[in-house]
């Protein structure tokens, strides 16, 4: 179970990691306006955690996209 977690949140972690450097945005730039923790992003994008619905709501509107776009990869 914990091989088929992985083989998403990893590509997603490098999709959000890109789509933020793109908009030269900082952790902190995306986090504060959309009440996330920075910590939480970061364990995000480097793939360790699976983010709640919750949280990939708050990310995709930090890129002013759907959470649909966001998971397009």
């Amino acid at each position: 179970m914990q091989d088929e977690i992985k083989k998403y949140t990893k590509p997603l972690g490098e999709r959000i990691r890109k789509l933020r450097n793109d908009k030269n945005l900082t952790l902190q730039n995306v986090c504060y306006k959309n009440f996330l923790e920075p910590s939480t992003l970061s364990r995000i994008e480097k793939g360790k955690v699976e983010p709640k619905y919750v949280t990939l709501i708050r990310i995709a509107k930090a890129f002013d996209m759907k959470v649909s776009e966001l998971l397009d990869f």
